[in-house]
């Protein structure tokens, strides 16, 4: 069935998102999609061009932008809005934002970061596998007013302040705001706290399929900017913006479900004791085989590298994994199987991730040690931080990437990556991530200044 929408044929879905829009006052649609970053885009559509918009009206040159691999003699490409994803933002109910999928043409565009995940699930599928996807959340809120950044309450300088109430109490403001709109947006956050950053918070809230996951996440960081503006602060993303202090991750937690919603990495009778089956073990074999390769696209910048440290300028250790490896509860693997087991956590990722292309590469890579029936040995359960270079190597452990440039180097390597997200995307990706890498090492940081300009 259709109907009209200004003039356009539009299907009876369009006419009924359209309609429960304007009568919960919206009166713009955000049509968006994201660029290799996992940075949002969009065009502005007035609620009455939706049903043009969702066939693809609104054009895109994909060579004015940063991370959409196109030439400026290519034809130009479309995001077809997801009607089912739609978010009425919380914090300007005037415009609803839709998650798109970019195409050229007729044809789905094979460069689109959301694209790229739904092939992977879509082979998921065909193996009757759902992959589910918790990402948790952190980040700084921070303030610039003094002219330099510093944390949102600029009075709470504590040494450990992970967990810190009054921390956390002083800026509640904000952080209900934040917390508010996700339960608005149906989200259910089952906790919030005061990370070990001054200024730095985290919000856990309920796991779902892996392409819902990846557009909250990229929605969420754009709607806690937001909202930090609102109350004169900003939002930082940055892996790691104080050497002095931990940085910001987005663990990945997880598992594959079954057609009736059924946990598969959920096991009673784990002889390893970690409550994980068979399945869930293969799967983190296959990641751990592609682990290297796996940092390059969930820890994605030059800064990321600085967060994967043991310990740096700062009291205590990082909690940051720096070894391809697994085990139980003990966070100082890089993928861990929390408490009571079904899912699997990786702690490698960061918050500045593009979770499209996290998520495709992390689950390619599980599906690839369950269809290769693979086995990662033995979950390790001390802590790994201790061991010498000796006892890594009896225990077959290996560094991950320890910079960029490494990291780069094994995405190169790895002809996973190329299946995954198609020749033009992996050249792209690698292409602009060695720019990077290249121009930091060309940079000449205030440290180097210091150290060296009178030294001799």
């Amino acid at each position: 069935m259709t109907t009209t929408l200004n003039g356009a044929s539009a299907p009876a879905d369009v006419r009924e998102v359209a309609e429960k829009l304007t009568a919960a006052g919206v009166r713009y649609a955000a049509i968006s999609f994201v660029d290799m970053h996992g940075k949002p885009k969009a065009k502005m559509v007035p609620l009455a061009h939706l049903a043009q918009a969702a066939n693809g009206s609104e054009m895109f040159t994909g060579a004015a932008l940063d991370g959409v691999p196109q030439d400026v003699n290519d034809d130009e490409v479309a995001p077809h809005p997801d009607l089912d994803g739609v978010i009425v933002m919380p914090f300007n109910r005037e415009i609803a934002w839709f998650p798109g999928d970019l195409w050229i043409g007729d044809s789905p565009f094979e460069s689109c970061s959301r694209q790229i995940l739904k092939r992977v699930t879509a082979d998921a599928a065909t193996l009757g596998y759902t992959f589910k996807l918790g990402i948790e959340t952190e980040f700084f809120l921070l303030s610039d007013q003094s002219g330099a950044p510093q944390p949102a309450s600029p009075d709470d300088n504590l040494d450990k302040p992970c967990y810190d109430l009054r921390g956390m109490l002083h800026n509640f403001g904000v952080v209900d705001d934040i917390v508010s709109a996700m339960n608005e947006l149906g989200w259910d956050v089952y906790s919030f706290d005061h990370e070990d950053g001054n200024g730095q918070f985290e919000t856990d809230f309920t796991y779902t399929n892996a392409v819902s996951m990846a557009d909250r996440f990229v929605f969420f960081r754009m709607m806690v900017g937001e909202i930090a503006r609102k109350h004169g602060l900003f939002a930082s993303w940055m892996p790691k913006p104080f050497a002095d202090r931990t940085g910001s991750g987005a663990h990945y937690n997880m598992s594959l479900a079954d057609a009736d919603g059924v946990n598969l990495f959920a096991s009673t009778d784990d002889p390893r004791g970690c409550g994980l089956s068979r399945l869930g073990y293969q799967f983190i074999a296959g990641v751990l085989r592609h682990a290297p390769a796996i940092c390059a696209v969930i820890a994605p910048t030059v800064n990321s590298y600085k967060r994967l440290v043991k310990q740096g300028s700062m009291s205590g250790l990082t909690w940051a994994p720096i070894f391809a490896c697994y085990g139980d509860n003990n966070r100082t693997n890089m993928l861990r199987i929390p408490r009571g087991g079904g899912r699997v956590e990786c702690r490698a990722a960061d918050s500045a991730n593009n979770p499209y292309l996290g998520a495709a590469l992390m689950l390619a890579a599980g599906l690839e040690g369950i269809r290769e029936g693979l086995d990662p040995g033995e979950p390790n359960r001390d802590n790994l931080y201790r061991l010498s270079e000796l006892d890594l190597i009896e225990r077959g452990i290996t560094w991950l990437p320890r910079s960029l440039g490494e990291a780069i180097d094994a995405l190169e390597a790895d002809p996973l990556v190329r299946n995954v997200f198609g020749p033009v995307m992996s050249e792209a990706f690698i292409a602009e991530k060695k720019l990077e890498w290249d121009s930091y090492n060309a940079h000449v940081s205030s440290w180097e200044s210091e150290r060296y300009l009178r030294f001799f």
